[in-house]
């Protein structure tokens, strides 16, 4: 039975979702192996080889002078992948990111670590985004985590990506140039990635940012608009999609008439579809004076559900508007435009609570 409310505020404030911390990690976990070469009493002339770790000669140590014109010779000659000035950056030429969080001076290296490479667990955890390298460490000595299908508490054992690390049963993966955008989409745009009628799609939005990995999660009609996320990060749509973690979304109904007390009623007890029941969260007025714009909670995410909602009960919805998805609100975004989600609201979304 949907929880029955006197009406939603006008704005739809985003639920307090108490705020987290974002711990950086820190520290060196490198180990450098050394050997030592062995002394000759002969003058014969050492012969180098390609791993020797003999100390160079001084002469070798000296600088040559830097010419522009050398190096671009020298590489002129080299032969370059086809895609290697492909790669850009997208957050880079989003006029609505405007971070003040400072990344370190050794943060490319510290993505390149998580390269396929082997890595201590708690520093691979760390880059999993489940804590601070730290907070890894008391997790493991708790027993939390497996590695293979073991118990695994010792935080300096070396792991991989190629290495099943489950962690409160799901398996982690590091995070390697994922990208999160919360869209207000426009009507008339459809929620795929490609068209074979050639319709406009969501990823049109996205002017100047490499669309090539990014897809939206979730669907959202045609003329139906609001809210919608669009992300590489598999492993997060997954979970946002599967019907066991139970997302709420809001809608914003606009009715072609007003809405009885009766129907009303009706909506919240859950109404019986050709597919079954569709239960609605919580339902409402969102001005007590028109009664023709109403608000609705819901967790299903089957198709047209809302719209067919109505439409069982003789009405027509004119607008609908999606204004609040898995606790994210529209604010601060114009219609047919989006923003990259920040630290916290990323970390929300991986670690909610079904």
């Amino acid at each position: 039975m949907a929880k029955k409310v006197k009406h939603f505020p006008s704005d739809f404030t985003r639920p307090k979702t108490g705020s987290s911390r974002v711990a950086t990690p820190s520290g060196n976990d490198s180990t450098v192996g050394s050997a030592a070469g062995k002394a000759s009493d002969s003058p014969k002339k050492h012969r180098k080889s390609k791993r020797s770790f003999l100390p160079k000669p001084a002469a070798d140590s000296v600088k040559k002078p830097f010419s522009l014109a050398a190096k671009n010779k020298k590489n002129s000659g080299k032969s370059r992948p086809d895609n290697a000035g492909d790669v850009k950056f997208p957050e880079n030429e989003i006029p609505y990111f405007h971070s003040e969080i400072k990344l370190p001076k050794n943060a490319k290296e510290k993505v390149q670590d998580t390269g396929g490479g082997f890595m201590p667990l708690n520093k691979f955890i760390a880059h999993c985004g489940i804590c601070s390298r730290r907070d890894a460490v008391e997790i493991i000595k708790k027993g939390k985590v497996k590695v293979n299908s073991l118990v695994e508490v010792n935080p300096a054992v070396k792991v991989s990506e190629a290495d099943y690390v489950l962690y409160e049963g799901n398996r982690l993966f590091p995070q390697k140039n994922l990208v999160y955008y919360l869209l207000n989409k426009p009507k008339n745009f459809i929620t795929t990635t490609e068209d074979p009628e050639d319709r406009n799609t969501v990823l049109d939005l996205f002017k100047g940012v490499d669309t090539t990995r990014l897809y939206p999660v979730g669907r959202l009609d045609r003329n139906t608009t609001g809210l919608l996320l669009l992300t590489n990060d598999g492993e997060l749509a997954q979970r946002l999609s599967h019907p066991k973690y139970n997302i709420k979304k809001v809608y914003q109904v606009t009715l072609d008439k007003a809405l009885t007390k009766k129907d009303f009623e009706k909506i919240a007890e859950g109404v019986l579809l050709e597919d079954g029941l569709a239960p609605v969260d919580e339902i409402a007025y969102v001005n007590p004076k028109d009664k023709k714009v109403i608000g609705v909670q819901i967790h299903i995410g089957r198709n047209r559900i809302v719209r067919r909602i109505f439409e069982h009960l003789q009405y027509k919805v004119t607008a609908l508007d999606r204004v609040v998805y898995a606790g994210l609100t529209k604010k601060n975004i114009p219609r047919g435009t989006y923003r990259l989600l920040d630290e916290k609201e990323i970390l929300f979304l991986k670690h909610f609570k079904k």
